[in-house]
C-alpha cells in the first residue's frame, strides 16, 4: 500500500539509503533532517508514518514523538543506536509504535512500515464496526476509542492490540501469540514491548475499566473479558 512518509534523520547517508528503499516499495518520501523541522511536518497531517532517529539535533526524537502524541496517533517508527531494552521502553513510553535499533537492514525498516501501515487497514467488513462495554466505546473502522463518549487517544499500536484481545475474548493470549498478531512473527523485541504498550492503554482508559477489562494471566498473558466483566 503506497503511502508518504516522513524520515526525520540528520544522518544524510542513513536518510538516503532509507529514502531509494521505501521509494523502491512504492512509498512516497519526504525528509528532515532536525526533531523542530520533523515535528512541524508531522503535525501537517500529511504522511501516513514517521521514521524518527532519536538522536536528532534540534529537538531529541524521544521529545518529537511526545510531543506528537499529544494532537496525533500518527504511527512512529524510531530508529536509534541505543538498542537495551530499556532504551526500547522509554521509545515504547513516550509512544512509539515500533523501534529499530542502528545498524539495521534497510529492507528490515520496509517491512516494519509495511507493518505499521497494515495494522492502520480497514477491518475485515464481516466483523462489526464498532463494540461497546459499559461506558467503553470501540469503534473498529474509524479506530477510535471513547470512554464515557470522551476520546481517548491510542497509538496505532496500541489500537492493534486492544483489537487483538477483543477478537480472542474470552480467551488468553500469550505474549508471543500477541507480538505474532500484532508485530508479525519475525518481530524481535521481547515481552516487555507488549507489556509497555499494554500499560500504557491501561493507563489511558479509565482505570476501573481497564482492570476490569484486560486482566493480566500472571506468567502467561492478557485477557479480554468486556462482556462477561
Amino acid at each position: 500500500m503506497p503511502a508518504r512518509i516522513l524520515i526525520v534523520e540528520d544522518d544524510g547517508v542513513v536518510a538516503a539509503t532509507l529514502e531509494a528503499y521505501l521509494q523502491h516499495a512504492g512509498h512516497e518520501v519526504t525528509l528532515a533532517r532536525d526533531g523542530r523541522e520533523g515535528l512541524a511536518i508531522a503535525q501537517a497531517g500529511e504522511h501516513a508514518l514517521v521514521i524518527l532517529d532519536v538522536m536528532i539535533p534540534g529537538l531529541g526524537g524521544m521529545e518529537v514523538c511526545r510531543q506528537l502524541r499529544r494532537t496525533s496517533q500518527l504511527p512512529v517508527l524510531m530508529l536509534t543506536a541505543r538498542t537495551t531494552e530499556d532504551d526500547r521502553v522509554r521509545g515504547f513510553e513516550t509512544g512509539a509504535d515500533d523501534y529499530v535499533g542502528k545498524p539495521f537492514s534497510p529492507r528490515e525498516v520496509v517491512c516494519r512500515v509495511q507493518a505499521l501501515l497494515r495494522r492502520g487497514a480497514q477491518p475485515d467488513a464481516g466483523r462489526p464496526s464498532a463494540v461497546t462495554y459499559g461506558d467503553l466505546v470501540i469503534d473498529r473502522w474509524a479506530h477510535d476509542v471513547r470512554v464515557d463518549a470522551r476520546p481517548v487517544s491510542v497509538t496505532r499500536t496500541e489500537f492493534a492490540l486492544l483489537d487483538a484481545l477483543i477478537l480472542a475474548e474470552g480467551r488468553t493470549l500469550t505474549r508471543e501469540q500477541l507480538i505474532g498478531r500484532v508485530f508479525g512473527p519475525d518481530y524481535d523485541g521481547t515481552d516487555r514491548t507488549v507489556d509497555t504498550h499494554l500499560t500504557n492503554l491501561r493507563r489511558k482508559l479509565d482505570p476501573q475499566q481497564a482492570q476490569r477489562f484486560i486482566v493480566t494471566v500472571h506468567g502467561v498473558g492478557y485477557r479480554w473479558i468486556g462482556r462477561h466483566a
